[in-house]
């Protein structure tokens, strides 16, 4: 039995949504629990397929894992298992993020080599030669990722790409290394510095997080602690879109605006009036929205998480605009929905080029990833008639209560269930 969403066009939005923790902090401070014994409490978690999984993964590595509302109760034992190798891995890219606490807690790993989003290639070189500069031996064998150090000590670490990945799993190895560990061109997204932060109450040492250089000061040991995810700020910028392109009015609460600062520039470029708020910002846009060109490119850069939703503002915006993807070469496979749709799209390489139509046209459409899934179900709000988006197990993976905050905005959209 699978399911598909309906989504019915025309409807302007309207009203208040409220944003949960941020999938991709939540799950790499899931895995830092491991680096402690005892419980740990994380909290403001977003109730999507991926914590659940992540669950799975931590209790197949030996923890007590405790799913309550928006809270989640870690206990880890004296010595975790150090061999994540199940199905919940295989299931979602983010599973990689045991590795560095595992090759810093029990000196040895084997993670399986994750799945997820069909968005293109993410080896995990930098994974790798990260951890074998800190003094880790490490290889692919059988499907895995196997590390093991007799000994993990400081290093010089410079990164080829910011990786948010491998700047969070060195980072989890560092803190329990001796001596100090510089990153260099660390990545700088404000996940990684809600994990700097929960790392730092734990006990770690760790400096310059939200820059382009991280210090960590190996400690011997760290201790469990209770801590706050961020806003997700994908989602955030989901609605903030969705507003624009409905012609709408939105305020969204539960973010940080200063972690969206060049994606709300882009929606006043696009004619939207946009105010910041205490605790979020609120969007109005009351004519077509205007062509505005994207470039996706590392934190504080445009997020490649939002260029599907980039894509979906400039098929309905007025004038010609292009986007070009800068992070991973496949993510333009969501155009070819677009087009379905009746975009004015043409792609070549890492660039789209898009003229704006009036409106779309309902039609069948598939999620090739969380974030296509989401754009596809914002095309089919500016689309005339119902459109069908199907594979919507990628949207539940990413977007808390999508349906429920969609209708609590004025959007129509069902559920179904198929054969």
């Amino acid at each position: 039995m699978s399911e598909h969403f309906l989504v019915t066009g025309g409807n302007r939005l309207e009203g208040e949504v409220l944003v949960g923790g941020a999938k991709n902090s939540v799950l790499k401070l899931m895995a830092a629990a491991l680096l402690a014994e005892g419980t740990t409490v994380v909290t403001n978690c977003p109730d999507i397929l991926d914590v659940p999984l992540m669950a799975d993964v931590l209790r197949g590595l030996g923890c007590e894992v405790e799913l309550e509302d928006s809270e989640v109760r870690i206990t880890t034992p004296a010595e975790p298992k150090y061999h994540a190798d199940f199905d919940a891995v295989k299931q979602f890219r983010a599973s990689v993020c045991v590795l560095g606490p595992l090759v810093a807690r029990c000196r040895r790993a084997v993670v399986a080599l994750p799945g997820g989003d069909a968005i293109g290639s993410r080896p995990l070189d930098m994974h790798q030669s990260g951890l074998r500069l800190l003094g880790a031996r490490s290889e692919i064998e059988h499907g895995c990722v196997v590390a093991e150090a007799d000994d993990l000590h400081g290093a010089n670490i410079r990164l080829v790409f910011p990786s948010v990945g491998a700047t969070e799993n060195i980072l989890m190895a560092a803190v329990l290394a001796r001596g100090e560990t510089v990153i260099d061109n660390a990545a700088r997204e404000p996940e990684i510095v809600d994990l700097c932060n929960m790392l730092n109450e734990m006990g770690a040492k760790v400096s310059g997080g939200g820059t382009s250089t991280l210090t960590i000061q190996g400690v011997r040991k760290l201790e469990p602690t209770t801590h706050r995810v961020i806003g997700d700020r994908i989602v955030a910028a989901t609605w903030g879109v969705a507003a624009s392109m409905t012609r709408g009015d939105v305020r969204v609460r539960g973010v940080n605006h200063k972690h969206l600062g060049l994606v709300l520039d882009k929606l006043r470029t696009a004619g939207a009036e946009v105010t910041p708020e205490v605790d979020g910002f609120r969007v109005i846009q009351r004519e077509r929205p205007k062509a505005v060109n994207f470039a996706t490119l590392p934190y504080p850069g445009f997020p490649t998480d939002l260029q599907p939703m980039a894509i979906g503002l400039a098929a309905v915006a007025e004038g010609t605009s292009m986007i070009t993807e800068n992070v991973f070469e496949s993510r333009f496979r969501f155009v070819e929905e677009m087009i379905r749709l009746g975009a004015d799209a043409r792609t070549d390489g890492h660039h789209a080029v898009i003229r704006g139509v009036p409106v779309l046209s309902s039609a069948p459409v598939w999620s090739s990833d969380i974030r296509a899934g989401a754009g596809l179900v914002l095309a089919g709000l500016v689309a005339d008639g119902t459109t069908e988006v199907h594979d919507i197990f990628h949207i539940d993976r990413g977007y808390p209560r999508f349906v429920e905050n969609l209708r609590g905005l004025g959007g129509v959209i069902e559920r179904v269930s198929s054969e």
